[in-house]
């Protein structure tokens, strides 16, 4: 169990790249047990990613035969925490044999901390859902909310691999791609097959 501080000290450190500042990674704990902690910022996210699946649950449960609401909502948290997890795990693997090895931690903790700053900036637009407007109104904020999402991501990976804008954007795209991957794979896997869901992070 991290601290508040911590906690304060992760989100601080992630939103100061993701603003394109690197002395972001100095409010971040890069060390051993810095990098496993970080981890423990899924449980951070963990209430704005629940309210994404609980809203999300009766648009998907009429396509996921037979699954109640409470089974959709466990299948929505397998695939975001696989499109959380699996991307990382294969920078991992990929990592030293592309010269990044010395900033695997640093790009592992920035991401994890910055993952719960993009689940809670989703939550505004979660419950602009639940009111009675139009869907293309929530659309709209979808993809305003994704296009902020790339700028962010794309701004906190040059920050936080510092070898320059074009070495970040081939690591921003592999992490996309692999990320896109994952989450096709796991909803063919898990029966989730309509691409619909209100962001969760």
């Amino acid at each position: 169990m991290l601290s508040a501080e911590e906690i304060q000290n992760g989100l601080t450190g992630a939103w100061r790249l993701m603003t394109g500042k690197a002395d972001g990674l100095r409010a971040l704990d890069l060390s051993a047990d810095g990098f496993w902690n970080s981890f423990f910022s899924i449980a951070v996210a963990l209430p704005a990613m629940i309210l994404g699946w609980a809203t999300s649950a009766d648009q998907w449960a009429g396509d996921v035969g037979g699954i109640s609401r409470a089974g959709v909502v466990l299948r929505l948290a397998v695939r975001d925490f696989g499109i959380w997890l699996l991307p990382l795990l294969g920078f991992a693997l990929v990592a030293r044999r592309a010269g990044l090895g010395d900033r695997f931690v640093a790009y592992v903790v920035a991401s994890n901390w910055s993952s719960v700053v993009l689940a809670w900036m989703s939550v505004p637009i979660i419950l602009v859902s639940l009111l009675p407007v139009s869907d293309d109104f929530v659309t709209l904020l979808v993809f305003l909310y994704y296009g902020l999402v790339f700028v962010l991501s794309w701004r906190l990976t040059n920050a936080a691999i510092g070898r320059g804008p074009a070495v970040a954007t081939a690591v921003f795209t592999g992490m996309f791609i692999a990320s896109l991957v994952a989450l096709l794979a796991l909803q063919g896997v898990l029966g989730l097959s309509v691409p619909y869901s209100t962001p969760t992070r």
